[in-house]
């Protein structure tokens, strides 16, 4: 969404959906794993609005929808394509908004070959790199570059020195914005220029027809067709649409593509920045979206703010000029990145010193969770830090973790129990098969016991980029403390030792110079009570930041390049307006209109629909009374309405900026997207994304079908780690693959949480879910023989786990491609510790990456499935290797561009 829109957040708010006229969820088990929010789509349902869930397994959500369609994992581009297709074909697009809002319009380079050109892959693929060059992807007549974060591939042309890092940390960069335009671009109004966004769109998806949505996804024409026609019906001037997702779209090896398909038909439907439209990406638990804006991401600073790369020569106006826009609110980069400097280092933070931006680490290539992994097998990754994570169970490939782990000289966990991934090294999976044995292990493992968020003041950051406050209820038992505990004072000793260190006569001038950024930053925060707690709110206030006379900030707009302002996260500038915490307000709805402004607050500005400017016509009307949100009030002057207006609140309908404006001067009364540098919702990605301009259905990693749009089988430029315990399996028609002639999605259940470290433990939650099951069909159960209630062995190229066997026609087989398909549904919650255990789920993953996120595909693989429980001791991992043997697996095999 970042890419498509300009920010990566939910386009609107949960309690939005209560005025949508039709809701699709797909990519999600919104009734079950999101159940609070669930209670505004049972609102729309009852004021009139169709529901519609598209999930290969039947849960409580299709229950309460109007339709369900079960679907085979791994084909949602197909499906959501075939809806682009038919509202192209049938021209139910919202004509005026497209051409007002929309890239629709814009013209693409010549050089641009599409993958009906090229056989399923874009112009630019290098194969031997597995990565595609953006340049022939662009507008016709615009030098561009890569979105803000991705440009590392284009230093050397930007900026005409420096070295490139080859490796760099790429991709769709998580909310930081469209690519730099350059000149502007040519256009065609009438949308017939056959080069044009909107005809490339029109061939693009023209292959996605009814009946190759039935061939791939297993969806019946009929069924299909009346998705399509609901969605329609319910969208345009006087009707909008919602989309919900979650993990279940995101976790593919081309999960950002599935967003963007979704983005597409959204801003052609005309459902961005409306209400009772956009889309709402539902985040996994609690401050999800807090981590990625104060992020806990390797290539991100606060804000969607771009981590810089080790180029030489880089000084603070180099990376501006490479990584800013000329166009839009990225044209402010400066002002927000020297905001944020200045509260990392105050009074250190100079002019004559960039403001200490060589203070801040670089970025030498990808360091996302994956490839730390691979590190620590190689031996260079010698530490670990576990907060709140339980990668034993949690993360794909959990052999490759644990054994990870079993490399390190040190590893920390900070947890409210001792969860697998602190005991991998006494009863893990691989102590009972041998693998390993505790006493060669050397790493030194540290437990400390975490406070639970009723423990601590603190903030969550939702799915709706809301800020909510939460008070301290208790103190914590025992030797439990906070995460903000833990950081401050393992801060202030490391501190205290470097300030000692530099009295030493022996400590060399080097030293001491590498030792300046820690010592320099500001890390004064007060404290409480007998442990020292720091006070949380004094961390946001500075998050939120204030002026040179130490007065709190009211908005991002103030934000000043000249070191006069602090600020720790400028898309958060405003939560401590005045001095109050307005996270903490929780003023009634009854008492403020339907936005409720004033319950907690959103980023950024307190807005709750993202490019609300396109709720209204190009001339500041309401598309209609039904729909109105914000709208020009001539005679005051100014936007008005039930929202904060997503941009300039005196700026005119009819504003044109003067020759050479930059930033947010240089964006027109009409340019809704106001982060991207055109002003404009993106059809068609010309940079930003590094598997293509468009989306494209490919099948997964580990596939039983062919893929029958393209010759090309999977995402050519998708993550694939090689590694001797992360075997791929041969896919589609590639002898072997019969091998596996199932499709397995993992998911989660309302009665668990996540790697189940915050609920195995718990005796009601454990008495509720007490052991792993896989569901089947009973059609699988006749087939393999599997009893209800009894023991079945999954398997795949990477391992084998044991399940009971729930036979449910919740899952219901599928015809693909002229043949049956099962589908085997696995919760992925449970462990070898806790009051209830079981097999980890993720022994089944492989490490196949999307390569713009870099996250695993854990929602659809191939796998079989017996009767019986798996082996014990070494013959667990026997069992493994024979199916490698049977499918003919080699180190090469699923590894193809």
């Amino acid at each position: 969404m970042g890419t498509s829109f300009g920010r990566g957040g939910a386009t609107t708010f949960q309690q939005d959906l209560a005025n949508a006229d039709c809701i699709l969820i797909e990519g999600s088990n919104m009734a079950e794993c999101h159940p609070v929010g669930f209670q505004w789509v049972m609102e729309a349902k009852a004021r009139g609005a169709k529901v519609i869930h598209v999930d290969p397994r039947f849960t409580r959500t299709s229950a309460l929808a109007d339709i369900h369609v079960p679907l085979r994992a791994g084909t949602d581009i197909a499906f959501l394509g075939g809806i682009v297709h038919y509202v192209l074909q049938e021209e139910k697009y919202f004509r005026e908004y497209l051409l007002a809002y929309s890239n629709a319009a814009t013209i693409i380079a010549e050089e641009f070959a599409d993958t009906e050109d090229l056989d399923g892959v874009f112009s630019g693929l290098n194969r031997e790199q597995r990565s595609y060059d953006t340049q022939t992807w662009q507008y016709a007549g615009s030098d561009m570059q890569a979105a803000s974060g991705e440009r590392d591939q284009e230093w050397d042309e930007r900026t005409g020195e420096g070295s490139s890092v080859s490796e760099a940390g790429r991709g769709e960069a998580h909310g930081s914005g469209g690519a730099e335009v350059g000149a502007e671009p040519e256009v065609d109004v009438t949308l017939q220029h056959p080069r044009c966004v909107f005809q490339i769109l029109k061939r693009h998806f023209a292959r996605y027809t009814p009946e190759m949505v039935e061939q791939i996804c297993g969806v019946p024409q009929a069924t299909f067709r009346q998705v399509c026609e609901l969605l329609a019906e319910n969208s345009g001037r006087d009707r909008t649409s919602a989309f919900a997702y979650a993990v279940g779209w995101t976790q593919h090896t081309v999960g950002v593509q599935y967003i963007r398909t979704a983005a597409i038909l959204q801003t052609l439907l005309g459902n961005i920045g409306r209400p009772g439209g956009g889309i709402l990406a539902l985040r996994g638990h609690a401050s999800i979206q807090g981590s990625t804006d104060i992020p806990t991401l390797f290539n991100l600073l606060p804000g969607y703010i771009p981590m810089p790369h080790a180029h030489t020569n880089e000084d603070l106006d180099t990376f501006v000029e490479a990584e800013g826009t000329e166009k839009g609110y990225w044209g402010n980069m400066k002002s927000y990145l020297v905001s944020l400097l200045k509260a990392y280092w105050g009074p250190a933070a100079r002019p004559d010193n960039d403001f200490c931006f060589d203070h801040l680490p670089r970025l030498t290539g990808s360091h996302s969770t994956y490839e730390t992994v691979m590190e620590q097998l190689k031996g260079t990754c010698k530490g670990y830090f576990l907060l709140g994570e339980n990668p034993a169970v949690g993360s794909a490939n959990a052999k490759m973790q644990r054994l990870g782990m079993a490399n390190l000289d040190w590893l920390v966990v900070r947890d409210f129990s001792l969860i697998e991934s602190a005991m991998w090294w006494k009863d893990g999976p691989e102590i009972e098969s041998g693998e390993l044995r505790t006493e060669d292990i050397a790493t030194e493992v540290f437990f400390l016991p975490a406070a639970a968020h009723t423990e601590k003041d603190g903030s969550f950051t939702n799915t709706q980029r809301m800020l909510q406050w939460h008070h301290q209820a208790v103190e914590p038992a025992g030797d439990a403390r906070s995460d903000l505990w833990f950081t401050f004072h393992l801060g202030r000793k490391i501190r205290e030792k470097l300030l000692a260190a530099t009295m030493e006569a022996s400590t060399s001038d080097e030293q001491r110079e590498r030792d300046r950024p820690v010592l320099e930053l500001t890390w004064d925060y007060p404290t409480k009570g007998e442990t020292a707690e720091p006070e949380a709110e004094a961390v946001l206030a500075e998050i939120n930041g204030w002026n040179s006379d130490a007065e709190p900030l009211e908005s991002y707009e103030q934000l000043k390049d000249d070191g006069s302002t602090a600020c720790g996260c400028w898309i958060y500038c405003g939560v401590y307006k005045d001095g109050v915490n307005q996270a903490s307000r929780r003023k009634p709805t009854t008492q403020q209109n339907w936005v409720a402004p004033e319950w907690g607050w959103a980023w950024p500005a307190n807005r709750r629909i993202l490019y609300n400017r396109a709720s209204a016509d190009p001339d500041g009307k309401p598309w209609s009374d039904r729909k109105a949100l914000v709208w020009w009030d001539a005679e005051e002057g100014k936007w008005t309405g039930h929202d904060v207006p997503d941009f300039k609140v005196t700026k005119a309908p009819d504003f044109e900026p003067d020759e050479g404006a930059t930033g947010p001067d240089a964006l027109t009364g009409t340019d809704a997207f106001i982060m991207q540098a055109d002003g404009k919702a993106w059809l068609y990605a010309p940079a930003g994304l590094t598997d293509g301009p468009l989306p494209t259905h490919y099948e997964p990693q580990d596939s039983p079908f062919p893929n029958l749009l393209y010759p090309q089988q999977r995402n050519p430029v998708r993550q694939v780690i090689r590694h001797k315990h992360n075997r791929f399996q041969p896919s589609g028609t590639d002898p072997g693959s019969e091998v596996f002639p199932f499709v397995v999605t993992t998911y989660r259940l309302t009665e668990h949480h996540t790697a189940g470290g915050m609920s195995r433990w718990q005796p009601y939650l454990a008495e509720l879910q007490p052991e792993l099951f896989c569901e089947i069909s009973p059609e699988l159960a006749r087939e393999r023989g599997l009893e209800h209630l009894g023991w079945a062995t999954i398997a795949t190229a990477r391992g084998v786990i044991e399940a009971r066997v729930l036979v449910t026609e919740r899952l219901t087989p599928l015809k693909i491609q002229g043949r049956t398909l099962h589908q085997v549904g696995l919760p992925y919650h449970w462990g070898q510790n806790g009051l209830t255990t079981g097999d980890t789920v993720n022994e089944l993953i492989s490490l196949s990456l999307d390569p713009n996120s870099h996250i695993q595909e854990t929602k659809a693989a191939a796998c079989d499935i017996r009767p019986g429980r798996r082996p014990r001791g070494p013959g667990r991992a026997e069992l493994v290797r024979q199916y490698q043997h049977r499918a003919g697996i080699t180190p090469e095999t699923g590894t193809e561009v």
